[in-house]
């Protein structure tokens, strides 16, 4: 059998359900590249488990996960990855390569960025549309702006991932990203992203330091929100309560939000 268990956000996000699962896997396999966790302790996991965590990385799970799914056809295997399991691609790919193998899955969820960032902000969740990653600059893709634009155009809010590069010790920022969303504006002009567009950038969610703050994203570019991870929201059409929310919960100005 093979387990998929989310950690949520912070180091202390993993669930009740999903320690008890990870103690009575045989192997304990653990994927840190997909997102950050704050906080996460390793060894002190491991010592809740109760045995090893063998963290692996994208190639492993992608192109070489012989060795996960063999142990999982003789054994119980827990996968821990951030978040919720099955948001990611990468996840969704290593419980089909077990299903075609003939290996009983399971899923224990966690918190997920998608849900705690609308959250925080005190947006609706079901107004959100598509949501797409900021990438490095030496990887440029032109996929977030389109998707923004396409959100804005039907008043959908839109949640910015930013990018990861964990063998690299690299989290992209919230400035980081705004410049590269500005440059993204001068290449494909459509009013979608510049200086004076709302926008809310979450800091640290699921942390007690967690940080949200709506402001014009030429002022938010300014600001230094600590260490990541960061993700950037661009609102849609406001529903009232919404706009109020952002007042009391993300700070927004009156002006920002009529």
């Amino acid at each position: 059998m093979l387990i998929f268990i989310g950690l949520g956000l912070h180091g202390e996000g993993i669930s009740l359900l999903g320690l008890r699962e990870a103690q009575k896997a045989d192997i304990v396999y653990a994927e840190l590249y997909t997102s950050l966790v704050v906080g996460l302790d390793l060894k002190g996991l491991e010592q809740e488990i109760g045995k090893p965590v063998q963290v692996v990385y994208r190639e492993t799970v992608e192109q070489r996960p012989d060795d996960i799914l063999n142990a999982a056809k003789v054994g119980k295997v827990a996968f821990l990855v951030p978040g919720d399991p099955m948001v990611a691609t990468t996840h969704v790919d290593l419980r089909l390569r077990a299903a075609r193998a003939g290996i009983q899955t399971k899923i224990v969820h966690g918190a997920s960025i998608g849900s705690a960032a609308a959250g925080l902000a005190g947006l609706q969740s079901y107004k959100f549309g598509r949501s797409a990653t900021v990438s490095f600059p030496d990887n440029p893709s032109q996929v977030p702006y389109e998707t923004l634009v396409e959100n804005r155009e039907r008043g959908l809010h839109t949640l910015l991932l930013l990018d990861i590069r964990a063998k690299e010790g690299r989290a992209m920022l919230s400035s980081e990203a705004i410049e590269i969303m500005l440059g993204l504006e001068k290449k494909l002009p459509k009013n979608a992203f510049t200086p004076d567009t709302l926008a809310v950038v979450v800091a640290r969610a699921g942390s007690d330091d967690a940080i949200v703050k709506a402001d014009k994203v030429g002022r938010l570019q300014k600001l230094d929100f600590g260490p990541p991870p960061h993700v950037l929201i661009v609102p849609g059409k406001l529903h009232f309560v919404e706009a109020e929310a952002l007042k009391v919960f993300a700070d927004a100005s009156e002006d920002m939000v009529q």
